[in-house]
């Protein structure tokens, strides 16, 4: 009897185990653990992981890839780090939340059972996102920043020591907005845990919170009028929104939804992929939503992400880049006092510099150093010819996004070397890799002379 039961248990666990996989086999672009990505998760834009730009770090967080960077001569050695950190992955603002509780509604009531995967997005799928989550840091995001102070540390051995910890040298900045500090709280626990230091809180670099540095935007009184609060400044994005191909999104994903047209709006397909994109990187999870977009799909929501970084953030209104001049400026001058120190003998004060922000803080500082700059301007109507761009907001700004710069001192002299999310950038104009730190002035010489914040920011600047 005993072993009868034992049987009987058996086959009904065996029969749910099938009919669960066959379940997710339905349900997913994916169905097994190794391929639990989503096929659109690169076109995730500012709302992507980091893994997804440095694709080996899924099998490692703790990895670094020395063939990505460029290095100076063995002769020569680091002597300061400046890394300025876009955030770790966050909850959705609580616009955006909306948007996407209206879109589950709308499934929930009108959508029929036909579409693979509706079945569970209407029975078992709840809207567990809250008003008071807000944009608030995750606890991947914490996990995003203990990871990278960890490689950090293998990337930079001789500057983030425990000794220049000790002795003061190693500086946390950040915005004031919630996500920014727990996330450079994050970065320093990561930091601390990095070099073995326990129990010594009162060795902890101290947190200091600067939105002049970094959220200059908002204290930008020309930024602010021309473009934050200026619809016509986003025409383009406006423009593609109601343009033919997010015409043709709409209306596929009314047809996979079985609504009317008309009941399937912009902020509705954006609702949808912010579902796909917040369960994957939060959760971890290849949603159901996501099969509401094929590839395509997800190609026009890409360019319209990316086509408001460019024309809010980016080269679309000079204002953009200019209002990072105060970051410009802060970044020149620290490397002008560690080259001086070094000239002078001196202990250099600051061996590294963290200062944690936002997308909004590192794309216009980008643009101003004349970065990731397409020969043609991204519009309404060339999305078909910018497959290949070079502005590409989730390649450069995904959640921890980093813009590190380095300075070596070398027999010939001081050299500097740029990196974006740990891997090597030419700065343009210049040939060299890691070139000498005065043709980097040089290269430069208009912004540092010209590029003041009080006066690009009035309103009667030209």
């Amino acid at each position: 009897m005993a072993k009868q039961v034992v049987t009987t248990i058996f086959f009904v666990l065996f029969h749910c185990i099938i009919s669960y996989w066959a379940f997710m086999s339905s349900c997913s672009i994916h169905s097994s653990t190794k391929t639990s990505i989503p096929e659109i998760a690169r076109y995730f834009g500012t709302k992507g992981r980091y893994e997804e730009v440095n694709t080996y770090l899924i099998d490692d967080i703790l990895a670094i890839n020395s063939s990505l960077v460029t290095l100076p001569s063995s002769t020569c050695r680091e002597i300061h780090l400046t890394a300025i950190i876009r955030h770790g992955t966050r909850f959705p603002t609580i616009k955006n939340i909306q948007k996407m509780r209206d879109f589950y509604d709308l499934v929930v009531r009108n959508a029929t059972d036909n579409l693979s995967c509706l079945s569970e997005i209407k029975s078992r799928w709840k809207m567990w996102y809250k008003d008071e989550m807000d944009g608030r840091l995750v606890e991947k995001g914490r996990e995003d920043h203990r990871h990278l102070a960890q490689r950090l540390i293998r990337w930079f051995p001789s500057l983030l020591t425990e000794g220049n910890v000790r002795q003061g040298r190693v500086k946390l900045i950040t915005s004031s907005k919630h996500r920014c500090v727990n996330s450079t709280i994050a970065f320093r626990e990561g930091l601390m845990t990095g070099l073995s230091i326990k129990e010594e809180v009162e060795l902890e670099p101290a947190v200091s919170v600067n939105d002049a540095l970094m959220r200059y935007f908002d204290k930008c009184d020309r930024f602010v009028k021309e473009v934050e609060n200026n619809k016509s400044a986003l025409e383009e994005v406006k423009r593609f929104s109601e343009g033919p191909e997010m015409k043709r999104v709409m209306e596929k994903m009314a047809d996979r939804l079985k609504v009317p047209y008309p009941s399937v709006t912009y902020d509705s397909v954006e609702a949808a992929f912010y579902l796909c994109s917040y369960e994957f990187t939060i959760l971890k999870v290849n949603s159901p939503w996501c099969q509401l977009f094929d590839e395509v799909d997800a190609q026009v929501m890409e360019y319209a992400g990316d086509l408001k970084q460019y024309w809010k953030r980016s080269y679309g209104h000079d204002i953009n880049s200019k209002s990072s001049c105060i970051l410009f400026h802060d970044l020149f001058y620290r490397l002008d006092q560690v080259v001086t120190q070094i000239n002078s003998n001196v202990t250099i004060s600051e061996a590294v510099t963290v200062q944690v922000g936002h997308a909004e803080t590192l794309i216009p500082l980008l643009t101003l150093l004349d970065l990731f700059k397409d020969d043609v301007p991204l519009k309404s109507t060339n999305f078909a010819t910018q497959q290949n761009r070079i502005f590409c907001s989730g390649r450069i700004v995904p959640y921890t996004a980093n813009l590190l710069v380095v300075l070596y001192k070398c027999p010939e002299g001081i050299r500097m070397g740029v990196r974006l999310n740990e891997k090597s950038l030419t700065l343009p104009g210049l040939t060299d890799p890691v070139p000498m730190y005065e043709d980097v002035k040089k290269r430069y010489s208009d912004l540092l002379g010209g590029c003041d914040q009080e006066t690009v920011c009035k309103m009667n600047y030209s």
